[in-house]
C-alpha cells in the first residue's frame, strides 16, 4: 500500500513517514499543496493523508479541486482544526474520513486501512481469494489454513492483488503498491519478488499477463 502525506510540519511529516514505513507502508512525503496535486495526478497512491493548514493554499482548496477533477483517491484528513464545524466541512468537501491533532499511529493506520478496503469494495478485514486469506489487521497471510511467511514487499504485493483476485494489476500499479520515491529500485526487482511468491503461493498462483501485469488466481489448476 502507498500513502501520500501531504504534511508542512517538518518533524511531523517526517515522523508519519517513518513510522508507517516501520508498519510497512511505502510512504512519501510533500509539504505543499501544489506537490501533492503534482505527485497525486502524476502517480498512483492507495490513500492520501492530508494536513489543511498547508503554506500558500490550503488543504481544502487541494481537496476541493481534487475532487472536482475526478481523482477518487481516499483522503484522511489529519488536522488540528477539530470543531464540529471544521469536521462537517472537512467530510462535505470530499474527505473519506477525519481525524483531529493529536492522534495515535494505531488509529491512524487501522483508519488507512478500513479506507483501502472500501475503496476496493471489501469491507471486511479478512481478502480471500479461494484458500488463500490476508488479514489486514494483522498484515499476515495464511494458505490452506497455514501462515506464509512474507517479507514487507511480499505483503504488500499479495495484498494488492488479492484485492483484484482474477482481475490482471499492471505492473506499475504493483511497482506503487510497494515503492516510494527514496527505495533503490533494480530493473526486475518485480520479477523477482513473484519468483518468491510463487515459491511460496504455488507456481500456479499468479499468473503473468505478457506486456501488461499479473493476475492473482484463486483457484489455481493443478
Amino acid at each position: 500500500m502507498r500513502i501520500l502525506i501531504v504534511e508542512d510540519d517538518p518533524l511531523l511529516g517526517p515522523g508519519l513517514k517513518t513510522g508507517l514505513a516501520q508498519d510497512g507502508y511505502a510512504a512519501d512525503w510533500v509539504q505543499t499543496a501544489a506537490l501533492a496535486e503534482h505527485a497525486l495526478r502524476v502517480e498512483h497512491f492507495d490513500v492520501a493523508v492530508l494536513d489543511l493548514g498547508l503554506p500558500g493554499r490550503d488543504g481544502l482548496s487541494l481537496l476541493r479541486d481534487l475532487r472536482a477533477g475526478g481523482l477518487m483517491i481516499p483522503v484522511l484528513i489529519l488536522t488540528a482544526r477539530d470543531t464540529l464545524a471544521d469536521k462537517v466541512i472537512g467530510l462535505d468537501t470530499g474527505a473519506d474520513d477525519y481525524l483531529a491533532k493529536p492522534f495515535d499511529l494505531d488509529e491512524l493506520t487501522a483508519r488507512i486501512r478500513a479506507l483501502t478496503r472500501r475503496s476496493c469494495g471489501h469491507a471486511a478485514p479478512i481478502l480471500r481469494a479461494g484458500t488463500l486469506e490476508l488479514d489486514t489487521q494483522d498484515r499476515c497471510v495464511s494458505l490452506d489454513g497455514e501462515g506464509v511467511p512474507l517479507s514487507p514487499k511480499e505483503y504488500a504485493l499479495v495484498e494488492t492483488l488479492i484485492a483484484r483476485a482474477d482481475h490482471v494489476v499492471p505492473r506499475a500499479r504493483l511497482l506503487a503498491a510497494g515503492y516510494g520515491w527514496e527505495d533503490q529500485l533494480e530493473s526486475n526487482a518485480l520479477e523477482v519478488h513473484i519468483h518468491h511468491l510463487r515459491a511460496k503461493l504455488g507456481k500456479q498462483r499468479i499468473l503473468t499477463v505478457r506486456s501488461v501485469g499479473y493476475t492473482l488466481v484463486s483457484h489455481p489448476s493443478s
